[in-house]
């Protein structure tokens, strides 16, 4: 299977247009164009083109940003739906399947009826694909991409001698090469004598040759599906004690954790569904803070869910799934080792189960001199602790929005009144000279810098004011513990 506009297609099946259609891919600082439909290419538009020349060619040409990560993953789906007529099912290139169907044809009524099938399908999806049957990989992809057909079996040969050298899967280069020698088609290739082509252009050209003609195997490794990681108990007798139910989930999560061990991932989101004797189900999700495979660590934390399950007249099966993972490395321990960290992580998913984890939440340092900006709020679960904050002078651990105070001059005020209290200036250190920062849009700091003081009153208060000087005023913001 060949899919000529794999990536104009997907774009086309999301966002249908009429008319010229390109996608756009930024090569060698030039928007190029990566794909096209078949209303561009009748405009004479092909690939590689420069999208200031075909506009120049075709002013009505719509054009969208390829996503080349987004044709990768709906190629491996259409993969996927391809076991349907085999299950070797293997990628060709960027743009193309590779289907061993030995011994599955006549499933379909014969090969011819496979073919129509997949072509109505596809055509229904709203796909544009070219087929190629032969007995060997390189004899259906030549076909597929050269000449649309089947190669009867037994006989390669007859279907490829009129094809092209460029079918044989080669380099550009060497196309080039042996065209000027006047080896334009496979059947001429195969007529010339090997000894000057292997010491002229290798033994991957011969080897292509023998490929394609079926004088060397050539196997299709289809790729192995993901891992599924979920188990299932079925109970002889249905259970309905707490006691009884915790332990089919200890079970069950032994089993999962062996299987997320040999894959080397944690899981994050779990999810236990309870199928009740009434044929009724009910799931108990489980987020943690952390990727984890330790089930003796695990289990606690199913607890509080668990106890709010209705077992009605009995649950006569359990099934576990790791509904998200993250990779989880094994690492070396040591005797110095602490479990601290696992304490912290298990202590915020036990509270995220009650208030959800987004909403425990940490401080982390941020890239600013400002200080309403120097700080991030971020959840607990999906950051780590890290960084610090670097500052010439001290900040205060209060911080709140400025709070205006009397006082003009350049200087921190003898006696001034703050929150209903008057105060007297002990001593006073600054000034901190901090400019707005212009690429951000802060209404706050729009009047211009600020001249921070670290002010000690008489009455034991330790305050952080700034003075503005194109406005002169005085605030406070900040107090220090």
């Amino acid at each position: 299977m060949w899919f000529p506009r794999l990536a104009s297609d997907r774009a086309l099946r999301a966002r249908p247009v009429d008319g010229p259609f390109a996608l756009t891919l930024k090569q060698a600082n030039a928007e190029r164009l990566h794909c096209l439909n078949t209303a561009a290419e009748r405009q004479g538009l092909h690939r590689g083109m420069t999208l200031a020349d075909a506009r120049a060619f075709c002013p009505g040409l719509l054009s969208r940003p390829a996503d080349p990560a987004g044709n990768t993953r709906f190629l491996h789906v259409l993969r996927r739906w391809a076991t349907r007529y085999c299950p070797w099912v293997g990628l060709e290139g960027d743009d193309g399947l590779v289907l061993d169907i030995t011994g599955s044809a006549h499933l379909f009524g014969g090969e011819a009826a496979l073919l129509a099938d997949m072509r109505q399908r596809l055509a229904r999806a709203g796909l544009t694909v070219r087929l190629g049957l032969g007995d060997t990989r390189g004899a259906a992809w030549a076909l597929a991409h050269f000449r649309e057909g089947t190669a009867e079996a037994g006989a390669p040969h007859a279907a490829l001698a009129g094809l092209s050298v460029a079918a044989l899967r080669i380099e550009d280069d060497t196309v080039t090469a042996l065209q000027r020698l006047g080896l334009r088609t496979i059947g001429a290739l195969e007529n010339a004598a090997r000894a000057p082509l292997a010491r002229r252009f290798g033994p991957d050209l011969l080897l292509r040759l023998d490929q394609a003609l079926g004088r060397q195997p050539e196997q299709i490794t289809p790729l192995a599906e993901p891992p599924h990681y979920g188990v299932r108990l079925s109970l002889p007798e249905p259970i309905g004690l707490f006691d009884d139910v915790m332990a089919a989930t200890s079970r069950l999560l032994d089993q999962l954790c062996t299987k997320l061990k040999a894959q080397e991932t944690g899981a994050r989101v779990l999810s236990l569904t309870l199928r009740r004797v009434d044929q009724e189900a009910q799931t108990v999700e489980l987020r943690l803070a952390s990727p984890m495979r330790d089930a003796a660590r695990i289990l606690p934390l199913f607890a509080r869910g668990l106890g709010e399950v209705d077992a009605g007249f009995g649950i006569d099966q359990i099934r576990l799934e790791a509904v998200q993972v993250e990779p989880l490395p094994v690492h070396q321990v040591s005797h110095v080792s602490s479990g601290r960290a696992d304490q912290l992580d298990d202590l915020i998913t036990r509270i995220g189960t009650r208030i959800g984890l987004e909403n425990v939440q940490r401080f982390l340092p941020a890239d600013s001199h400002i200080p309403e900006r120097s700080f991030l709020i971020a959840a607990a679960a999906w950051s780590e602790p890290g960084g610090s904050w670097v500052a010439t002078r001290p900040r205060p651990v209060c911080l709140f929005p400025p709070e205006p105070i009397a006082g003009t001059a350049a200087r921190p005020p003898r006696h001034f009144r703050w929150r209903r209290m008057s105060l007297s200036t002990a001593r006073a250190t600054g000034p901190e000279r901090i400019a707005p920062e212009w690429w951000l849009p802060d209404d706050n700091w729009r009047s211009g810098m600020r001249d921070y003081w670290h002010v000690e009153t008489r009455q034991g208060r330790r305050l952080w004011l700034f003075y503005t000087p194109q406005n002169p005023g005085w605030f406070v913001q900040g107090e220090f513990a």
